[in-house]
């Protein structure tokens, strides 16, 4: 469950490369390849990223077939590629003009894509999309070009009885630890002696988790990837003096032997086995921690690290093409698959956060007092988008180098003053994506 969840919020950072280098190419619009048969209905193309997901693609495939039977004029088409692959393809779709009328679109991509002319807004959902979690809109300069029907909610996770043994208090959502209590908490498990470590935050994942589970902190911290009144320069916001306390934070962790320098091939095996006594891990290893612990398992918010808890959001999302040759087909499809009961569908076969209040409660365990209801609350409270600029593939890619270079001990100050230079850079070479 963790690799295939942690891909929900991957996005290759070669695909990213790949679309920035391709998008002036592309830029103006696509053409979509529909088509009307002898019958006067249209075909409308769909691409999804999960062909290696079989239930998110039967619950997406379940909708399609209630949208086609409930109308003659348009004929939904699903095409499923792999998920490794599906960003190149689109990439390549789009500098040969020949997307598909709907799409399914990683949501920190959307900006990017929306800026490069692959995208076309979403019309007439205003209402409908205000009840959705702002997380799963993708939105840019004003306009929302997606939506999606889940999220996912990173939580530490442990377990009542180790916080009681070590005389740790338990945090709560409107009391989470300090940092100085997480630091204390930490010292008390470790030198116990009881645990290979006292935490693991995954620092053996790849790609898009690294912005995903760690900008959070910088940001808890005061820090961030780049200045969101403009997003113009990350000077300040990426290397200034609450960046350089999270960089110290983040390394301290390791060298306090808190946490290991690169996790184990399986951390949530790991913390299941009791060689790690708190995982950073996200909603998707609930029902493995309830499983193993029974009601001792325990969930519970990141640190308040100054600035409140923080946690990443945003997931998979559904947007239409830009050069759509049938535009009110695909948005009359748009507003057919955004009912709360499909909202529920795709999320109980995905086991994600439901999208919608509405939603929620057709889900077992969503309800309001649920189990899982926790992971939607820190959704609602803590999450944090990437930011919203057609530049944050490259951001993902510098900021992903700078923390691993600072937690294998390179300089705070030095490294994040370099990863502000080549954001700075790539934005104004972009013309700061206007």
């Amino acid at each position: 469950m963790l690799k295939r969840t942690a891909k929900l919020v991957a996005t290759t950072f070669v695909a990213a490369a790949l679309t920035l280098s391709l998008a002036a190419c592309s830029k103006g619009g696509t053409t979509s390849n529909n088509a009307t048969g002898a019958d006067g209905t249209t075909t409308l193309s769909m691409w999804t990223h999960n062909a290696g997901n079989k239930e998110e693609l039967a619950a997406i495939e379940q909708i399609v077939s209630d949208y086609n039977a409930s109308q003659t004029t348009y004929k939904v088409e699903v095409q499923a590629f792999p998920q490794d692959s599906y960003n190149q393809s689109v990439v390549a779709a789009a500098a040969a003009k020949k997307l598909p009328c709907i799409l399914d679109i990683d949501g920190p991509n959307v900006p990017n894509w929306a800026w490069a002319g692959y995208l076309a807004p979403i019309e007439g959902m205003d209402d409908t999309l205000s009840k959705f979690l702002p997380t799963v809109l993708g939105k840019w300069n004003g306009k929302t070009y997606s939506y999606g029907y889940y999220d996912v909610a990173l939580n530490f996770t442990t377990r009542t009885s180790t916080l009681k043994k070590y005389d740790v208090r338990i945090p709560s959502i409107d009391q989470p630890w300090t940092k100085d209590e997480f630091t204390a908490a930490l010292a008390k498990i470790r030198d116990s002696g009881d645990f290979t470590y006292a935490l693991d935050l995954q620092t053996g994942n790849t790609g898009e988790w690294w912005p995903y589970a760690y900008s959070p902190f910088l940001q808890s911290f005061g820090g961030d990837l780049i200045n969101r009144s403009d997003f113009t320069s990350a000077q300040g916001a990426l290397n200034g003096p609450e960046a350089i306390e999270w960089a110290k934070w983040f390394r301290s962790l390791t060298t306090e032997k808190f946490m290991p320098l690169k996790s184990g091939a399986d951390p949530a095996k790991d913390f299941l086995n009791g060689k790690t006594a708190i995982i950073y891990n996200g909603s998707w290893g609930a029902a493995d921690a309830r499983k193993q612990f029974g009601d001792d398992a325990l969930f519970i918010p990141p640190v308040d690290l100054g600035k409140g808890p923080k946690i990443g959001g945003g997931s998979w999302q559904w947007g239409i093409s830009n050069g759509c040759a049938s535009p009110e087909g695909a948005q009359d499809y748009m507003k057919f698959a955004a009912a709360d009961k499909y909202v529920a569908s795709v999320s109980k076969a995905t086991g994600t956060i439901p999208a919608t209040d509405a939603g929620a409660e057709l889900v077992e365990g969503f309800e309001a007092g649920g189990e899982n209801d926790v992971f939607r609350q820190f959704s609602k409270k803590y999450a944090v988008l990437r930011p919203e600029t057609p530049g944050y593939p490259f951001i993902a890619t510098e900021f992903t180098k700078v923390a691993q270079d600072i937690l294998n001990g390179a300089d705070p100050q030095q490294s994040l003053d370099t990863a502000v230079k080549n954001i700075d850079a790539n934005q104004e070479s972009n013309g700061f994506f206007e």
